[in-house]
């Protein structure tokens, strides 16, 4: 065992924690962990991130600032989370594991994005400052690379139904994503962006 180190691996696409947010009626955002659904894959990420840390680095408690390596492996090159926010769910994770006291200890961080489309995961590095420093720098290519373009997001905010007999309904209004049902604007509850909108009655069933 390495003193003032860790370092964790945990398979699986990476999640952020901001996808998996609801508001209640108060508009007070909320985790859930057991309605049975969708939304609860956040929760039980955060306990495997935890789990694995604790396996993983037995008898391991970083108490001091630390400086954080992360490499996140996704499956796709096109569809994944903003990797700024992956950080948040990682080390809640971290630290609810008990493997450090504090997110606050990360001082220094780099975050490095790849894709790996058989073994998606993320890798994090610990290291202690008092015992290591880090050192880094920017160096211009010889040879230029092919640029990786990003689009625009889309701001459609609208849910179209569901089932076909709602086919030919007016595009700009809001449908409830779990029961198909229209409903106003200021009914409805938002979840994963705005991309799923949720009426108020199966919001309230759900929780």
């Amino acid at each position: 065992m390495i003193k003032g180190y860790a370092k964790i691996i945990v398979n699986g696409s990476p999640i952020s924690k901001s996808n998996f947010k609801l508001f209640n009626l108060n508009g007070r955002a909320i985790l859930p962990n057991n309605s049975g659904r969708y939304h609860d894959r956040y929760a039980l990420y955060e306990e495997e991130i935890a789990y694995e840390a604790r396996v993983q680095n037995p008898d391991v408690v970083l108490t001091e600032s630390l400086i954080a390596i992360l490499k996140v492996y996704y499956k796709s090159e096109k569809r994944h989370p903003d990797t700024n926010n992956i950080t948040k769910s990682i080390f809640d994770g971290i630290e609810k594991s008990g493997v450090i006291i504090n997110d606050a200890q990360i001082t220094r961080l780099i975050i490095e994005e790849y894709y790996d489309k058989i073994n998606p995961r993320f890798e994090l590095e610990l290291f202690a400052e008092s015992k290591y420093f880090m050192e880094y720098s920017l160096m211009e290519r010889d040879t230029l690379q092919k640029p990786k373009e990003y689009l625009p997001p889309s701001n459609k905010r609208t849910a179209m139904p569901k089932d076909t007999a709602k086919a030919n309904c007016d595009p700009t209004k809001l449908f409830c994503d779990i029961c198909g049902t229209a409903i106003k604007a200021d009914d409805a509850m938002s979840a994963n962006r705005g991309e799923i909108q949720i009426c108020k009655q199966c919001f309230s069933k759900l929780f």
